[in-house]
């Protein structure tokens, strides 16, 4: 078997530079193993001692032992090892006005960052945004509008999701988690993210991903969160359920969600619990609940 990539990442809840990496591996089908460390501790730095001369997350770590830092490089990266894999657009000018974009997010937006740090457990009905931040969202509506204008995409910026989209997953979740005021078309562009499986994901492990960070709370009045909106599930004690294993592991019975009355079981808490935080991002999860539907 093929030794798989390693990749280093933070709290799934606020770590936006860990969502774009973590990204750039589920959302093209590229099998990764994680190495999870929470921020605001000594375990990230415990963590990477095993990636010198990494200091941040996310690292990845290649099949052959290199190890590569910040989100722009890993993306260039894996598109080089996995041209299959599509990261960037087959199309030159497409490819090329991907790399613009997803180049200047990696470099820019400095107040939108600093305003609105990510937080995928919350939104806001304000944040009351400076008009330096209103800057940035101006800029974003440019260059989105722009790179579709350019390359004739509608839902994405570029064609099919790419590299350049993982990029802006974070803003997306910004805008999403602050409500902040963006032009209909760039609306719809971030509410194609929130509805994106792999952003599903991140965002259902993130919510059940440990205890809230302090430095993220704010005081604003809060909103549901402008997503799809989950099926209703809770969890449930005891082992008795309608699957013998845990659809993720094959392990097991351990836990166990109640969904529409009827019982599916897991392998841990873990499993189960970000199934109730959106059964509908976890295909595996869907094949059974939906064949015996």
């Amino acid at each position: 078997m093929t030794t798989p990539y390693d990749l280093v990442i933070g709290d799934r809840a606020y770590s936006s530079w860990s969502l774009r990496g973590w990204l750039l591996f589920d959302a093209f089908n590229i099998p990764v193993k994680l190495h999870t460390a929470r921020l605001y501790t000594d375990e990230l730095a415990k963590v990477l001692k095993d990636f010198f001369p990494a200091k941040t997350a996310p690292t990845m770590r290649t099949p052959d032992g290199v190890v590569v830092t910040e989100t722009i490089a890993i993306a260039e990266e894996l598109a080089s090892r996995h041209p299959d894999a599509r990261l960037w657009p087959s199309d030159p000018k497409a490819r090329a006005i991907a790399r613009v974009v997803a180049a200047e997010m990696h470099a820019g937006f400095v107040a939108l960052r600093s305003h609105c740090p990510m937080n995928l457990r919350v939104s806001y009905t304000d944040c009351a945004p400076p008009p330096e931040v209103l800057v940035d969202l101006k800029r974003l509506e440019l260059i989105w509008a722009w790179a579709q204008s350019e390359t004739g995409s509608t839902t994405w910026l570029c064609g099919d999701y790419s590299a350049a989209d993982a990029f802006f997953a974070p803003v997306a979740a910004r805008i999403a988690s602050y409500n902040l005021p963006l032009a209909p078309a760039a609306m719809a562009y971030v509410h194609a993210h929130l509805a994106h499986p792999s952003f599903r994901r991140w965002r259902a492990m993130g919510m059940i991903d440990g205890a809230d960070q302090d430095f993220y709370r704010r005081s604003y009045p809060r909103r549901p969160w402008p997503g799809p909106v989950p099926l209703a599930s809770r969890p449930v004690e005891g082992t008795a359920s309608e699957n013998a294993v845990c659809p993720y592991s094959g392990k097991p019975i351990s836990h166990v969600l109640e969904i529409q009355g009827r019982r599916i079981g897991f392998c841990n808490a873990f499993c189960r619990d970000k199934t109730i935080a959106d059964p509908e991002a976890w295909p595996k999860f869907m094949a059974i609940y939906q064949a015996a539907a």
